[in-house]
């Protein structure tokens, strides 16, 4: 597997992939009507140009993963992190989130995932990503916000 930088006629299959992979997160959360399964490819086409997003591609350059970020200040904000359903639990996610890190060096990383998506917690905690907020969406599900604030040398 390879992680690249996503070029425009990879759009429309990252938009592909991104219905593929939120389908979960819809079912989890019970509303099949989330921004990530409602998202056009002009406005794809708008983050790109606007920010950045890598691409995972397998030995016979098939897609299996991407994950996006934009630049705001000292914050690298981080989103869309999708793997293919049958290629999940590899540490294709690990490898994109570090990949995405590493492409722009910030010294704060900011990414935020439903209270539900305990998986995607585990993920984050697990690459350093601590809790700073919470904010409630519905009576059932809220949003928690997550940074990374890298060490300055002294």
């Amino acid at each position: 597997m390879r992680i690249l930088k996503a070029q425009p006629e990879d759009l429309g299959v990252i938009l592909a992939l991104q219905y593929r992979a939120y389908r979960s997160e819809a079912r989890l959360l019970g509303n099949d009507r989330i921004p990530p399964l409602m998202q056009t490819l002009k406005e794809v086409e708008k983050e790109f140009r606007e920010g950045i997003i890598l691409k995972a591609v397998d030995e016979a350059g098939v897609i299996i993963g991407s994950v996006r970020a934009r630049e705001e200040g000292d914050t690298l904000y981080i989103g869309k992190l999708m793997v293919l359903p049958e290629k999940q639990g590899r540490g294709i996610g690990t490898q994109l989130l570090v990949a995405i890190e590493k492409s722009c060096p910030k010294p704060r990383y900011e990414l935020f995932t439903s209270n539900i998506s305990i998986k995607n917690l585990k993920l984050y905690e697990g690459l350093g990503y601590k809790r700073f907020k919470e904010e409630q969406v519905t009576p059932n599900l809220n949003f928690v916000y997550m940074e990374k604030v890298m060490k300055t040398p002294a």
